[in-house]
């Protein structure tokens, strides 16, 4: 009987896989959008902790599913774990390490693949920029610099108070808040 139900969770867990499998190449992605607002909506329970990957997602369920069918059956096949009594602690055990490390694994991927493009604040001190609103004397004019292959403009200031004009070459000397200070190069 236990082997019956060891090999229900695996045939469920990877019917589950492929169906997604072919219904996200069908349908498209996890997205929805929101018609006349513009706005865009993520599922998912307890994002709080990790970007975008819940230990109650769909996927990180048929693994855990998959992973306790598959164990199940390998241990009710050895002769000192058969009795469902130690068989079916240790498919639980190594279901959730399988799971577990799958979780960890894909909020490693997401972490990384969701990184900003927005320059880093302490990355930007001794960038080159020009000035393209001239900055008066003790006042704010506006700077562009290329961070990483993006070009960004930005309010700035002269650090010591002296005007610098249109077109002139400046390095950023430090940001404050969403204020760059620049020195004439």
């Amino acid at each position: 009987m236990e082997f019956l139900i060891y090999l229900v969770c695996l045939v469920v867990g990877v019917v589950f896989v492929l169906f997604t499998a072919i219904a996200g190449h069908v349908f498209g992605g996890h997205d929805a959008h929101v018609i006349g607002s513009g706005g865009h909506a993520e599922a998912g329970a307890d994002m709080s902790d990790a970007p975008g990957i819940s230990i109650f997602s769909p996927t990180v369920i048929a693994s855990f599913v998959t992973s306790f069918g598959g164990l199940g059956i390998i241990f009710s096949q050895i002769e000192a774990t058969k009795s469902p009594w130690i068989s079916a602690p240790l498919a639980v055990l190594g279901a959730g390490c399988i799971a577990g490390t799958f979780l960890i694994l894909l909020r490693n991927l997401m972490a990384r693949t969701a990184s900003s493009s927005e320059p880093q604040v302490a990355n930007l001190v001794g960038t080159s920029a020009t000035i393209i609103t001239p900055i008066p004397e003790n006042g704010v004019g506006e700077i562009a610099y290329v961070y990483a292959g993006t070009r960004y403009t930005a309010p700035a200031r002269e650090e010591h108070g002296v005007a610098v004009g249109n077109g002139a070459p400046v390095v950023i000397t430090r940001v404050a808040g969403s204020q760059y200070y620049v020195r004439k190069v």
